[in-house]
């Protein structure tokens, strides 16, 4: 696996890559409606173009050596709050799952987090979401959840989790 710095040029590849992630994870927990609003909204070119003009946010594609196929993609913010980065987005095509490809993004974002001084990793993650249990599987305790208005009517329930780096 290698993770590769995202620029403006990868916007197709991970809006792409989102949606696909984003059909099969949330195919029995959002409406359709709800899901083409969130992808219109989380993942439009103005979003993400605006996500990679912060020093601060950083995207990388997860692209699979052997093949040179891009499986997905992870996007966090350092500083989000003091000594905390935030785990916005990581999200694997279906087909990818199940092959070490998240877990060494997680490890990646770990070293990145100790990087720039952050201690913590925080995410949010819906409580319907089967990934909850590969987070704590990797570490990550629920500390908290919340119910977070998104707009037109919709919300996102979510757990909130965190991973406190040890050095």
């Amino acid at each position: 696996m290698k993770l590769l710095k995202a620029t403006e040029k990868d916007i197709p590849l991970i809006q792409d890559l989102a949606r696909r992630s984003w059909e099969n994870a949330y195919a029995e927990i959002l409406s359709g409606e709800q899901m083409e609003y969130m992808l219109s909204e989380m993942y439009s070119e103005a979003e993400i173009g605006s996500h990679l003009r912060n020093a601060d946010y950083h995207y990388y594609m997860i692209q699979d050596e052997n093949t040179g196929s891009y499986e997905g993609f992870i996007g966090y913010q350092h500083h989000y709050e003091e000594g905390t980065t935030k785990l916005h987005r990581i999200y694997l095509v279906p087909e990818s799952k199940g092959k070490g490809f998240g877990k060494e993004a997680l490890q990646f974002l770990n070293g990145k987090v100790a990087e720039n001084g952050d201690r913590r990793i925080i995410l949010n993650v819906n409580k319907n979401n089967a990934a909850r249990n590969f987070y704590e599987s990797q570490g990550y305790t629920v500390y908290d959840e919340g119910i977070f208005d998104i707009g037109r009517g919709y919300v996102m329930d979510d757990y909130l989790m965190e991973f406190v780096i040890h050095i």
